[in-house]
């Protein structure tokens, strides 16, 4: 029979984390944060990351275990999630995936290999120096006039995966979103429920402007402050985030702080929208419209309780056959 794990994704600020806590404590499960901000220690407010006393005891991993100066990308997150799981397992608990980045956790489960696409550094050298000469924006609107589907799905902010992506294009003639298709569609090593949180558009929208007030009012700027004072800079990935590059650039004395909060709560709900748009081409995944559950939580968790034993059931069938 296949491992078992159950993943918990959706768009930031939906109420992932702590319907994560209810899950993993009914059935014995530790989580793994699918985030590729979270990984970092020092950026605990911009990330919206987990608290200790939030956690109630459950173990937690992928969270706290990297510098901001490091790089992380979705190799390296699938190295250590792979490792995490296998700790997981041998402590006799249920590995839960919890986070908002899509490509994460489909490479987790599909095994996706990105050996077969590890790309020309001569070609991906001509194209970072291009971003540095026109931009990012220019980057990505050449990738939507090749690549549409993969321009979509990728901001334009984050050139490190649109170079990725064109580098693919040009190497293999090829868009790079029929690859990640054929990944998409082959079956997971694991016996997985895949679950997806959801939310009305305009109060999704309203939850998220809440928390970038709150996470001003908590020090948000304090915490960029700090980390651009120990040599950190767009350059480095930990800091292309959302709310930690606007604010380097009011640091900088490019934008006004006011600019710099409206810039944030604009681009996260466009982020929001990209990942439930990215959410919706995953065949197999089990939605949590919060809406048809009148936003009782505890409604939400026996549901997914219920279909968690109806997938276990399955695999035990066609595990006998």
């Amino acid at each position: 029979m296949k491992k078992p794990c159950i993943v918990l994704s959706g768009p930031t600020a939906v109420g992932k984390t702590r319907l994560s806590i209810r899950l993993a404590k009914a059935l014995n499960g530790s989580v793994i944060s699918a985030d590729s901000m979270q990984v970092y220690r020092g950026m605990d407010i911009g990330s919206a990351k987990i608290r200790p006393e939030e956690m109630e005891g459950i173990p937690h991993y992928l969270i706290d275990v990297l510098e901001p100066e490091e790089e992380f990308n979705v190799v390296r997150f699938q190295q250590m999630a792979e490792a995490a799981m296998e700790e997981i397992y041998r402590a006799g608990r249920l590995p839960i995936v919890v986070g908002g980045t899509g490509f994460y956790i489909q490479a987790l489960l599909k095994g996706v290999d990105f050996t077969e696409t590890e790309g020309n550094s001569e070609l991906r050298r001509r194209l970072e120096k291009l971003a540095e000469e026109k931009g990012g924006e220019y980057l990505h609107r050449l990738l939507a006039e090749k690549d549409p589907l993969s321009a979509e799905a990728i901001h334009p902010n984050n050139v490190r995966r649109v170079i990725r992506a064109l580098e693919y294009y040009e190497e293999t003639g090829s868009p790079i979103s029929v690859h990640n298709a054929a990944w998409r569609d082959r079956e997971s090593a694991y016996c997985c429920a895949w679950f997806v949180l959801n939310d009305d558009r305009g109060r999704l929208y309203e939850r998220i402007d809440r928390r970038v007030d709150e996470m001003m009012s908590q020090g948000l700027l304090e915490e960029v402050t700090k980390l651009h004072g120990r040599g950190l800079t767009e350059e480095h990935g930990s800091m292309k985030g959302l709310g930690y590059k606007e604010l380097l650039c009011f640091l900088k004395g490019e934008i006004s702080l006011d600019e710099a909060v409206r810039i944030i709560k604009r681009d996260t709900r466009h982020f929001a929208k990209r990942q439930i748009t990215w959410f919706k081409r995953e065949k197999d995944v089990i939605w949590l419209n919060l809406p048809d559950f009148q936003y009782d939580e505890q409604a939400v968790l026996e549901y997914m309780l219920s279909r968690w034993q109806s997938k276990l059931g399955e695999e035990e069938k066609k595990d006998e056959q």
